[in-house]
């Protein structure tokens, strides 16, 4: 049985932890620069910050792990150094220092997760189906933060936003310490090419621009999703349970997803996510006063980030096989949620104090677009890749399978 041969509740407890601290970031992180009183463009240029390090951070991060083979030594770096560095904010309210913490911890923070995906695959020994068994448990995580978070802040203020978040660091850190390097993978055979050769095909730069295009759209709904409900009388503990419903249909969605892609196929599965996803965010412009709607497009999480976030981790490894997959994950969160998030964040900060509602207009037309690059774009299914074995001798050296 699988889950006697890998480590799972050290490889779930990370995951639990990582993302307790994205449901820290996502709901709370606008409100707490709120709380210091700055303004809506200085919230949405400290949110991009916080994504824009994903541009370098995994890559750097990514290239050191495939070169040294030391994976699970970067990873524990990355965690002790963010949960260090992010101390400074006890001492710091200014813009720019703020700036300047913010830009430290999250160029580590955000060199971990891509590296320790790579780690839970090699773990799994080909059965990446159950990937998602594993993964579910950061998005419970992710609502034991939100819901408890939600309830503390509204009775204790959001003065105690920094350290929670440090906490929670520092039980990233921990777990690191508790999961080991799995087996490396026999690549003897495996014939060494440029990473370029793998990148610059059609269908991966297709799923990559679709990548960018999505969490650009993410934008408005990260960083002033929580303002925007907040503003409109919303309570904190039901803007919490808002984030933490659109977890929970997410986790729902990773206990079905094997039978859901077995049945319907990954692309799909990705064009009907994405398309949802436009439709989400123009309802969450045009309704958000009613909240029986807003229960639904938070309910349309499932699709916007758990079958987009199934699929794209199995495009990437099979896009990105052996020796390159770290520089592949690090490469699909440096551009999508780095390059994209960060300019998201950007445009919606710029875009708010005239028109919440435009705001998420923009990130509807977004997530069509990405539904046009994967639909055009990627046009068959990647193929799955020969472990040891495949080699790329160019853009028609991979044809596609249906």
């Amino acid at each position: 049985m699988i889950w006697r041969e890998i480590p799972y509740w050290r490889l779930s407890g990370f995951y639990f932890f990582y993302f307790a601290v994205v449901g820290t970031l996502s709901p709370f992180f606008g409100l707490y620069l709120q709380h210091l009183q700055f303004t809506p463009a200085e919230i949405g240029a400290l949110t991009a910050v916080l994504m824009v390090t994903r541009v370098i951070a995994p890559n750097v991060w990514g290239w050191l792990s495939d070169v040294s083979g030391r994976r699970l030594m970067v990873i524990r770096t990355g965690a002790l150094l963010a949960c260090l560095t992010f101390g400074a904010i006890f001492w710091q309210q200014s813009f720019w220092s703020v700036a300047a913490v913010v830009a430290l911890f999250s160029f580590f923070w955000n060199a971990v997760l891509a590296q320790f995906e790579v780690i839970t695959l090699n773990h799994l020994h080909g059965h990446t189906h159950f990937y998602s068994r594993i993964r579910l448990w950061g998005s419970v995580g992710f609502i034991v933060a939100v819901l408890g978070l939600g309830w503390l802040f509204e009775r204790a203020g959001m003065g105690l936003f920094p350290l929670m978040l440090w906490l929670f660091l520092a039980l990233i850190w921990l777990m690191t310490l508790l999961v080991y390097q799995p087996p490396a993978a026999d690549s003897s055979r495996e014939v060494r090419q440029p990473f370029s050769r793998y990148l610059w095909r059609w269908p991966v730069v297709s799923f990559l621009a679709s990548g960018v295009l999505l969490q650009f759209s993410f934008g408005s709904f990260y960083t002033f999703y929580s303002v925007y409900l907040e503003a409109l009388g919303y309570p904190r503990f039901t803007i919490g349970s808002l984030w933490a419903l659109g977890v929970l249909a997410e986790i729902v969605f990773f206990l079905v997803v094997h039978r859901v892609l077995q049945r319907f196929g990954l692309r799909r599965v990705m064009i009907f996510a994405l398309a949802v996803t436009a439709v989400r965010w123009w309802l969450t412009g045009c309704y958000a006063d009613l909240l029986w709607l807003l229960v639904v497009t938070q309910l349309l999480h499932a699709f916007s980030f758990g079958a987009v976030h199934a699929v794209s981790i199995e495009w990437v490894r099979r896009f990105f096989p052996g020796r390159v997959q770290g520089q592949g994950q690090a490469l699909y969160s440096a551009l999508c949620f780095g390059a994209g998030g960060g300019l998201g964040a950007l445009v919606s900060g710029a875009v708010w104090e005239h028109s919440p509602v435009l705001a998420f207009a923009i990130s509807a037309v977004a997530a069509a677009g990405a539904t046009l690059w994967v639909w055009l774009g990627v046009r068959q299914e990647p193929q799955e890749p020969q472990e040891g074995k495949q080699a790329v001798a160019g853009p028609e050296a991979q044809p596609q399978q249906g």
